[in-house]
């Protein structure tokens, strides 16, 4: 007897992600229902996913592109605002939530959806980075589950998994792997000058503008520790990042006893998205399998932290705690728009961030009021 299909609702759905969730969802249509959408404002490609996929719920981020949605689809309800986004991630007719929205619009939906106690597969990584201990105590009370998307952090879960760990005291150090992005051969100096759009030419990955920037600038991986910190119970001093610019391991534990375990694949995000959905099953993919054969080479080395500042800035704000990685987290979204709007300089990222935190006054307990409050003044630069 076959399993009733598994009940989605993509938050996010015309982003990198949601679109490659939607393509799992194709290869596997016999065995997910997608229950609900909710994006932004890319309505025309919401509408064609409305369309093709049928969600009986749909929320968009503002009124504007509800009206635009509306005179699309007709008989459609549609949801607006945070409050209508978040509202799709607790219906009881939804098993599995897919949040992969940009930053700190995540944590309503976020919310939601663990204290009803969902399935939270998750691709929002400042989620956790600004209210990962809320997050944490929310997902025990309401037995909620929480399966990292991102590439690094599903790789980690998987060699965790495999190695029959059990909590993190058999684990020595979690290795997060990174490519280095598109500047990793440049000098300091260049990175002066450097455009939004040399800055958006990820050398391995298609994703969205922010997590493009935070990738050129690594504090896409510096956010990525503070991720595992929450998600694997290890500390800031037994996370490691090391540069691997073919992006075949996408990440590595090693063990008490000296043992490494990793895991390889050819890089796609639809691999991680399925396991998330399905864990534990593992369930077939159409995907390119990986040869290595054919690789030439496999490097690795050390990132220089003077190069990329923002990646030791998220190693400070992780030790500091409270709502230092909240304040991490605002000032770069908001410095990373500033840089994409030609208002200021690639490297003026992370002096601002810096800045920001310096004159910070970081609560050490702080309830989600006091999350909210260090998020809108980060946000707020000079």
């Amino acid at each position: 007897m076959n399993a009733a299909p598994a009940r989605l609702a993509i938050i996010g759905s015309t982003g990198s992600i949601g679109r490659s969730a939607l393509d799992v969802v194709r290869e596997h249509s016999a065995r997910f229902q997608v229950v609900a959408l909710a994006a932004g404002s890319n309505v025309e490609v919401l509408a064609a996913q409305v369309r093709e996929f049928c969600p009986q719920y749909v929320a968009v981020s503002d009124t504007a592109a509800a009206r635009l949605l509306q005179r699309l689809c007709p008989h459609l309800d549609v949801r607006t605002g945070p409050d209508g986004v978040a509202s799709l991630a607790a219906l009881d007719e939804v098993d599995v939530v897919l949040l992969a929205v940009v930053g700190m619009a995540g944590l309503p939906p976020a919310l939601a959806a663990v204290r009803a106690g969902k399935r939270l597969a998750l691709a929002t990584k400042e989620v956790l980075v600004a209210a990962g201990a809320l997050i944490l105590q929310e997902a025990r009370t309401h037995r909620a589950h929480i399966l990292p998307v991102d590439s690094e952090h599903c790789a980690i879960f998987q060699c965790l998994q495999t190695a029959g760990a059990r909590g993190s005291a058999s684990v020595e150090r979690l290795i997060l792997t990174a490519s280095g992005g598109p500047f990793r051969l440049h000098e300091r100096d260049a990175l002066e000058h450097v455009t939004p759009a040399e800055a958006l030419a990820h050398p391995t990955w298609r994703m969205g503008s922010k997590i493009s920037i935070d990738s050129a600038t690594m504090m896409n991986k510096g956010l990525e520790v503070i991720e595992a910190h929450w998600l694997f119970n290890v500390p800031a001093e037994r996370i490691d990042v090391l540069i691997h610019p073919q992006s075949v391991i996408h990440s590595l534990v090693q063990f008490c006893d000296g043992s490494m375990v990793a895991q390889l694949s050819t890089p796609d995000m639809r691999m991680p998205i399925l396991y998330a959905l399905t864990y534990p099953e593992r369930w077939p993919l159409n995907l390119p399998r990986l040869n290595l054969a054919h690789e030439r080479e496999l490097t690795f080395f050390t990132p220089n932290f003077a190069m990329f500042p923002c990646l030791l800035l998220a190693y400070e704000a992780l030790k500091t705690g409270g709502t230092a990685p909240a304040v991490l987290n605002a000032a770069n979204e908001a410095a990373v728009l500033r840089f994409l709007k030609g208002h200021i300089k690639f490297l003026d990222i992370p002096r601002l961030v810096e800045k920001k935190l310096a004159a910070c006054n970081v609560i050490h307990q702080p309830t989600l009021d006091d999350i909210l409050a260090a998020d809108a003044w980060a946000r707020e630069l000079d």
